[in-house]
């Protein structure tokens, strides 16, 4: 189809389906190829931008006094067809060229409007680029044309797989679809798709491919019914399919023959529209499926523009004329004289001319979803705004060489390249048409669901779009409530190889499976499922612990001898117990300090040594609660300190005792002046203030601290105190341990003494009491775990403290109270007890 201008633009478009190539022989002149098969949408494709330039030629404010023609080629859908046409395009080689000084005729094309897919795009398009001359397709959509170095004068007004792909994702993302299977066609457009999509979700990780596999060229049935077999077994319920429609029918046919269900497909734009596979044999099969589509545009005048066709239009151009009487023929069911051989036979009617295209109800028509058409449209008006761009240069101020403009006259293609990639400009639609650094449009396609309808006929509704902007990124918008799913729960299909680990566990590889295929695996003792990265537990911070069902961490469980314990309030009772008893006994003695048995047994030392038996008994006290710093630096100074006092006092009382029996043998009168009132304070004092001295600089040098410690159990904190300075708490013990062993062996040497009541015998009981409890102390609190140390020391703290009261004050408390006869001198002097 050829209209002359002064400005040519060249079009490929599928007329024809299918081809006849006549065999070469080499032995005389090849035989034109012939194509058969109309199909009416590429003659609209073709009729689409017939109309573009027309309108074009109409508007004054675009390309003024310049006129637009083209020539129109059928590609057939060959690969070889399309590229004679491409070339005989460029070089203006098919028509007769009169070379005189006016140049007359048909000028080469300054840019093509084409191809319809992708191998003829890339052939076509490497040998252009050579030479510059601009290539707009409108439905090539091969991330691989992206390559600027190698296809340097391709632009396209169709988005390119690579977003096609992430659109794809971005769905199978939305409805949590993690295993899929992959079906492509046997072409460029199959396998660059198929190499984006895989390479897209390896990047991922989120989604994996149960089956990657390529649907025959031919007709090979063993090879789609093996690809059908596999489709059945494989747990995936989404297929996701790059193909184009001719490819789908044979496969759809074994789907049928196999009859599998319970599949959502996922179709790419080459066949979202495809009204061939919506058919009522095969939409309870492909009902509900989720198709990508080019963006639907719309083209004011279009359709008052395709009622104006009529076969007698073309009379002055046999192919031309041809195409249309097929199309003619084809929308009428009838043929032109003179008929086929059998035609009129058999009742077939003849074509006048004169029928009304508006009275049929075809397909060609329907505008309502114009969208390879659209892009058709918006590739006219690129070369269009382009050429106008170029003719409002300014000589002097253009963009070439020394600031000069490009002329229609002197127009070179690497300039009408110029002027395309910079082009910018707004359809009626509202849609903005410009390319970016590889030559592709801005991306955006919207999102359709196959509807079929409880009468059996079939819808294809928009549901969404996808698109990218500069602010927003890649954005997918879908109106869930309006998809139809194809399943008995109205509701979309689960596709997982593996179910997600529920918390508590974690994933583990299966080997030599996909990635989305795994185990789900517990949790070990204080790990919780990550919930960044499900692969792997973590551990619990140190303060926490991994809870029953292993899904979260909980604060671990303190464990200190608490006063709410049983233990903690037996050991409280019995401190408060033992403080009680020593303040009765104290009490006692206070009010009977006048009688014999006090007198006689040093009352000043018996009151001191009460004192600090209290004290004994309430230090027990601090080793009980949580521990903090001030407790566990007061526990073991007050401890230490208060039992020496003690002791202290028992010591003296011993060598009070040993020095008043030397004292009645002749000549040792003397040994009682270094043991007056005064000597008995100072001494007490003096072994005080050692133990005041070792705790003092324990304090300073390692002090005893707070310390929770987990060793003992993973699940459970342990509040203790740590010593700090195991020197100084064995010296504090040491020392405490010498004066009780001093004290035992002067009241063991002294315990016969003559006298009727000797309190060497009670003081040498009491010591070997107070030196059996601290010796099972030492290996019972080592071995002691946590606050069972807390409460064996705070326990061998009551229990020499109640050994050194019972044993030093019981027998004269039962004289005092019990046997009042025996307090009196003569008594103790005179008669054993």
């Amino acid at each position: 189809m050829h209209k002359s201008g002064d400005v040519v633009l060249g079009g490929l478009f599928p007329i024809h389906f299918f081809r006849s190539v006549p065999h070469l022989s080499f032995t005389s002149k090849p035989q034109q190829p012939t194509c058969h098969g109309f199909y009416e949408l590429g003659f609209r494709l073709a009729q689409t931008m017939l109309f573009a330039i027309d309108e074009i030629n109409r508007n004054s404010n675009l390309l003024p006094n310049v006129t637009l023609g083209y020539t129109l080629y059928d590609n057939c859908v060959e690969l070889g067809i399309a590229f004679r046409a491409a070339l005989s395009l460029v070089s203006g080689q098919e028509e007769k060229i009169i070379l005189d000084d006016t140049c007359v005729g048909n000028p080469p094309v300054i840019g093509i409007v084409g191809d319809s897919s992708s191998t003829p795009s890339i052939a076509i398009s490497s040998v252009l680029g050579l030479y510059r001359v601009p290539m707009v397709s409108y439905f090539a959509t091969c991330s691989c044309l992206s390559g600027r170095q190698k296809y340097p004068s391709f632009f396209r007004t169709i988005p390119s797989d690579a977003f096609q792909v992430h659109a794809m994702i971005n769905i199978l993302k939305h409805f949590g679809w993690t295993w899929a299977g992959l079906l492509v066609s046997d072409d460029d457009y199959g396998f660059h798709a198929a190499r984006a999509l895989q390479s897209e979700l390896n990047l991922s990780g989120e989604i994996c491919l149960a089956y990657v596999e390529v649907l025959p060229w031919d007709k090979s049935t063993d090879e789609v019914r093996r690809i059908v077999n596999i489709m059945k077994k494989s747990t995936a319920r989404v297929v996701i399919v790059f193909a184009h429609e001719s490819r789908m029918i044979k496969l759809m046919e074994e789907v049928v023959r196999q009859n599998v269900t319970g599949l959502q497909w996922m179709a790419s734009e080459a066949w979202t529209s495809a009204t061939v596979l919506q058919t009522p044999q095969l939409m309870p099969y492909l009902g509900g499926t989720l198709g990508i589509a080019i963006r639907r545009g719309e083209v004011p005048g279009f359709r008052e523009f395709l009622l104006q066709i009529r076969p007698d239009l073309y009379h002055n151009n046999s192919y031309g004329n041809s195409m249309v009487n097929q199309f003619w023929e084809f929308t009428f069911q009838c043929r032109f004289a003179p008929a086929p051989p059998g035609w009129l036979e058999g009742g077939g009617p003849l074509c006048t001319g004169q029928e009304e295209l508006e009275n049929k109800d075809t397909e060609f028509l329907d505008i309502s979803n114009l969208r390879s058409e659209y892009n058709v449209y918006k590739a006219v008006y690129a070369f269009a705004h382009s050429l106008d761009d170029m003719l409002h240069c300014k000589p002097g101020k253009g963009p070439f060489s020394e600031h000069s403009c490009a002329t229609l006259q002197s127009l070179k293609p690497w300039q009408l390249v110029y002027y395309l990639e910079r082009v910018n400009f707004t359809t009626p639609s509202g849609d903005q048409v410009s390319f970016d650094e590889n030559g592709d449009a801005l991306p955006i396609y919207d999102v359709m669901n196959w509807l079929w309808l409880p009468d059996g006929s079939t819808k294809v509704q928009n549901v969404g779009e996808v698109k990218r902007s500069a602010f927003k990124g890649e954005e997918l918008i879908l109106d869930d409530d309006k998809i139809f799913w194809n399943f008995d729960s109205k509701k979309p299909p689960r596709s997982v190889c593996s179910e997600s680990c529920p918390p508590g566990t974690h994933m583990v590889r299966r080997k030599g499976e996909p990635e989305c295929c795994f185990d789900c695996i517990p949790c070990s003792e204080g790990t919780v499922t990550n919930k960044s990265n499900s692969l792997g537990c973590t551990s619990c911070p140190e303060d926490f612990w991994s809870n029953s069902q292993r899904d979260h961490c909980v604060p671990k469980k303190t464990e200190f001898l608490s006063y709410h314990d049983p233990l903690g309030i037996c050991l409280t009772a019995t401190s408060l117990l033992g403080t009680f008893i020593c303040a009765v006994v104290l009490g006692i003695f206070i009010y009977h300090r006048k009688t014999p048995i006090i007198r006689a047994n040093n009352s000043e030392l018996s009151f001191q040594l009460l004192l600090s038996l209290k004290l004994c008994f309430l230090c027990s006290l601090l080793f009980i609660g949580r521990p903090i710093m001030w407790t566990c630096q007061l526990r073991h100074a007050a401890f230490g300190i208060s039992f020496v006092l003690c002791v202290s006092c028992i010591l003296v009382k011993t060598m009070v005792v040993l020095a008043v029996f030397k004292a009645s043998k002749p000549g040792g009168g003397t040994s009682l002046k270094w043991f007056g009132v005064t000597q008995q304070r100072g001494t007490v004092l003096v072994f005080t203030s050692i133990q005041a001295a070792i705790c003092t600089t324990w304090l300073v040098s390692s002090s005893p601290t707070p310390h929770k410690n987990t060793q003992y159990h993973n699940n459970k904190i342990v509040y203790e105190c740590a010593v700090g300075s195991t020197v100084c708490f064995s010296v504090l013990l040491g020392y405490i341990g010498v004066l009780a062993f001093l004290s035992f062996l002067i009241a063991f040497l002294v315990r016969n003494l003559p006298d009727s009541f000797n309190e060497a015998k009670l003081i040498t009981f009491s010591m070997l009491i107070f030196c059996a409890v601290w010796v099972a102390f030492v290996p019972a609190y080592i071995s002691s775990p946590g606050n069972l140390a807390d409460a064996v020391e705070a326990f061998a703290i009551l229990a020499s403290s109640f050994g050194l009261l019972v044993a030093l004050f019981g027998p004269k408390c039962y004289i005092i109270l019990i046997r009042p006869e025996l307090n009196t001198r003569k008594a103790l002097m005179g008669r054993d007890i």
